[in-house]
């Protein structure tokens, strides 16, 4: 899915809410990369177990029957997008303080599109291997895929989880384009927060298929409640700042109800509340500072996981899931194991040998400009 993983800064409240703090002691926050990677084992334990009520042709019963008990939990696990939604906003506000329009945009593209590219051309050889789980991809399927905008234009995704990665990339256009091109600033964000959580709640009565392609009403709480709780991690807590979250919060969970509860009555509704309330109740401990005991190296591991994680988990681990347990008769519980360890393999391989080498190089790459340009743009 898509979010980031930069460093995570713990800055002590400034004078002013006007400008970002000059100096101040910096640390990663490592309980938030636990927390994402949380996120991510949620959504795969949903795709892989928490689908009860079909036959999964990979497993070739319904999950419900193979998983009684964690079938009954991981039905929820879809939640954890949302989550990811409310650590976006916390993160994407930390990570694009004090960087310029250009600075955004280098950011977002290095980190988004190298893994992104070899999850495609991985799950598009595996469907030419295996068609059985999924269908080979076009050519023209594939290209398109490529530039992470095939949701809009109508075209067939490769990777069932990108639907989250155009909610997120529409979410950084609105903040790159109504915060981060005039600096990031305590007040604009505020501003920006009550502009979109104003505009969500009238987008839903207007039946605007455009309007609801830009504000995203069911999604827009939780991107907003994270970024109000950066506010507060960044400048502590206030009034408006926590009315900002408990708002988002509020909206947030009806939107989560309507949407996973509503046409899917073997869901709990007080469940799906439940589950809203602890996202943003984790994400909360992080931005007050309850959370600095958690300071264990194994997280920044686990935190860069987590992208990589998201975006091959599905298809690939129903390919695993099929071969080991239709093919090789390996028992259900084994061959979750395997498969969940085996996409955590995948992912710190294309951590290792995709993202780490080629990000850096791609966001230098954006960045030079040819030598004698005589107008360069300010600020990109």
């Amino acid at each position: 899915m898509a979010v980031s993983s930069p460093a995570l800064a713990a800055v002590p409240a400034p004078p002013t809410r006007g400008t970002a703090p000059a100096h101040g002691p910096r640390g990663r926050l490592l309980a938030l990369d636990g927390l994402r990677l949380v996120a991510a084992l949620m959504v795969c334990l949903y795709h892989y177990t928490g689908r009860g009520g079909t036959v999964s042709a990979s497993w070739h019963a319904s999950p419900a029957r193979l998983f009684p008990v964690l079938s009954r939990a991981a039905v929820y696990g879809n939640l954890g997008v949302q989550f990811f939604f409310v650590i976006s906003g916390f993160v994407i506000c930390m990570s694009s303080w004090g960087r310029t329009l250009g600075d955004f945009f280098r950011s977002r593209v290095a980190r988004l599109y190298p893994a992104y590219w070899v999850a495609l051309l991985l799950v598009t050889a595996a469907s030419i291997a295996l068609p059985v789980v999924v269908r080979p991809v076009r050519l023209d399927e594939f290209l398109v895929n490529l530039t992470m905008l095939q949701q809009p234009m109508g075209a067939t995704r490769v990777l069932g989880v990108c639907w989250t990665l155009w909610v997120e990339v529409r979410f950084y256009v609105l903040f790159a384009l109504l915060v981060v091109l005039r600096g990031v600033t305590y007040r604009r964000v505020v501003l920006f927060a009550a502009v979109w959580t104003t505009a969500a709640v009238l987008c839903r009565s207007s039946g605007d298929a455009l309007l609801n392609q830009v504000v995203m009403p069911e999604y827009a709480p939780f991107f907003v409640g994270g970024l109000a709780l950066y506010l507060i991690h960044r400048f502590g807590g206030d009034l408006l700042a926590w009315g900002v979250v408990a708002m988002s919060w509020l909206l947030a969970q009806s939107a989560a109800t309507q949407g996973l509860w509503g046409p899917h009555p073997h869901r709990d509704p007080y469940v799906v509340v439940l589950v809203v309330t602890a996202a943003f109740a984790a994400v909360a401990a992080v931005a007050v500072g309850w959370t600095r005991w958690a300071s264990w190296p194994w997280l920044v591991t686990a935190g860069a996981l987590t992208y990589p994680f998201h975006l091959v988990h599905e298809h690939l681990g129903w390919f695993v899931i099929r071969v080991l347990h239709r093919g090789l008769g390996l028992p259900a519980w084994p061959t979750l194991a395997v498969t969940v360890a085996g996409m955590l393999l995948s992912a710190w391989l294309i951590h290792r040998f995709v993202e780490r080498p080629l990000g850096p190089r791609l966001k230098r790459a954006l960045k030079d400009r040819k030598l004698g340009s005589r107008s360069p743009r300010p600020g990109f």
